[in-house]
């Protein structure tokens, strides 16, 4: 379980393409305090670390996670959101997040909003998709690469989030243009409410 509050980002130093799977490799400053089996956001994904050495750490991705997200568009010395798990007596700064990235999104157009950038997302939507919960709603909860952020203006395929100056500087929102596919987990509690609504 995460917050969506990123903690750094990483750089990614390796790809290792095994089958269906990819192993990444990255470095980051808490290198030396993670261990074999913990749980790390990736944009948002939630991966295991397998492997350790030196300063990098490596996670794999399956096929299913490839055809859900963004990571199979990865480079080396590409920059990637990441987040620990939470620690239950912490406080929850963001919104509840798990690690599950529903589906990608594309970066439609960005504004300047006196300091601060609204970035507008388009995705595939269908009614099925609706009756899953993948939808936002004004004033809700939505994660883009494993940021917890706040919706607005959305319509049936399409939200804005407003990005201030510390988050582009510190996420790699910092990177992202018109034209770059983010990840997206949309909020649980609507999911939850929108299969509940399938029976009822």
């Amino acid at each position: 379980m995460f917050s969506g509050i990123v903690e750094e980002m990483a750089t990614l130093t390796g790809i290792e393409h095994e089958q269906e799977n990819i192993h990444f490799t990255f470095h980051c400053s808490f290198t030396s305090e993670l261990k074999i089996d913990q749980s790390i956001a990736h944009n948002g994904v939630c991966l295991t670390v397998v492997r350790l050495k030196d300063d990098s750490y490596t996670v794999t991705a399956m096929k299913e996670t490839l055809e859900r997200s963004n990571l199979g568009l990865l480079k080396v010395g590409d920059h990637v959101n990441i987040e620990r798990s939470m620690i239950m007596n912490g406080r929850l700064d963001g919104h509840i997040v798990q690690g599950h990235v529903d589906q990608t999104a594309k970066c439609i157009n960005m504004e300047d909003a006196d300091g601060s950038t609204y970035f507008t997302f388009e995705y595939p939507h269908s009614r099925e998709m609706a009756q899953r919960g993948y939808f936002t709603v004004d004033k809700g909860s939505v994660t883009v690469n494993g940021v917890s952020l706040t919706v607005c203006e959305p319509t049936d395929n399409s939200f804005k989030v407003a990005i201030i100056p510390y988050t582009r500087e510190h996420t790699n929102f910092a990177d992202i243009t018109i034209g770059s596919v983010v990840n997206l987990e949309f909020d649980i509690l609507g999911k939850y409410i929108a299969r509940l609504n399938r029976f009822t």
